[in-house]
């Protein structure tokens, strides 16, 4: 047989086989495609909580005398729901009032740093049947378990004993924190749900609404939710302005209360 290679007559052959061996290639890559999407996808894990609220702004108006707002979730098993409402961090200065003589006056004080404005806490049943302390101190859980930092490090409870409970107890009396725990109620499927209600004095702000998945005493999934009230309208307008031109909003206050009084005045007068 006669080689064409040895004459100069090119093979003819070759570029059949390069689109044969092409074409192939793209048979193989097709059905590793169609092969992998047919493939069976790994199931992404199940959330052990999951959780909302039906407003994440609460909007203080002029007329604003509080609200509620609903929480709900789902849990993927059996467990207790623990939720905790946190406002902004502060700074407070609890006062101790001594009588001097025949006149009561301010004599002892402690500065506390990290003190929650709002503070409340919602569980399905007591927390002492739910979790050790522990595990409550842990998560500051409860209102004996806020870690309020006093601003001069050499400065204890044992030192200044009442003043955290004063702190704790001024709170409570001005409806800011929860007395005890209010009710999270479990319901049918694995769900719960739980009413936060705000008053009308609850401070603006940035606020975390907290909530744990507890299992045999320890903490299994928890979740952060954030929640913003703020003011709206002619009364945001006001406070921006007291807040950013003090001089101006105090100049117009003595404006005002000059005309106001002028006028009752004036009405007096005609009677």
């Amino acid at each position: 047989m006669m080689d064409d290679r040895r004459h100069g007559i090119p093979d003819r052959t070759r570029p059949r086989r390069r689109v044969l061996l092409a074409l192939a290639a793209l048979i193989v890559a097709a059905a590793l495609a169609l092969a992998w999407a047919k493939a069976p996808r790994a199931q992404e894990p199940v959330q052990p909580l999951v959780v909302d609220l039906s407003d994440h702004l609460v909007a203080i108006t002029t007329a604003f005398s509080g609200t509620d707002v609903l929480l709900f979730g789902a849990t993927d098993g059996p467990g207790d729901v623990v939720l905790v409402v946190r406002g902004p961090p502060t700074r407070k200065v609890v006062r101790k009032k001594d009588r001097i003589g025949i006149i009561w006056a301010n004599r002892d004080s402690v500065t506390y740093e990290n003190v929650p404005a709002f503070y409340q806490v919602f569980a399905n049943r007591p927390l002492e049947e739910i979790a050790p302390r522990s595990v409550l101190a842990r998560h500051q859980i409860g209102t004996q378990n806020l870690d309020f930092v006093p601003v001069d490090q050499s400065v204890t409870d044992s030192f200044v004993p009442g003043f955290r409970a004063a702190l704790v107890r001024l709170k409570q009396k001005a409806d800011l924190y929860g007395v005890g725990t209010q009710p999270v109620t479990l319901l049918a499927n694995r769900l719960f749900k739980a009413d936060l209600h705000f008053p009308a004095n609850v401070p603006t702000g940035a606020y975390s609404v907290e909530v744990y998945l507890i299992r045999d005493g320890s903490v299994i999934s928890g979740k952060i939710t954030p929640l913003v009230v703020s003011k709206i309208g002619l009364g945001a307008e006001i406070f921006d302005m007291a807040q950013q031109q003090g001089p101006l909003y105090g100049l117009m206050a003595i404006v005002a209360a000059v005309a106001s009084g002028w006028l009752a005045a004036v009405a007096l007068r005609k009677k």
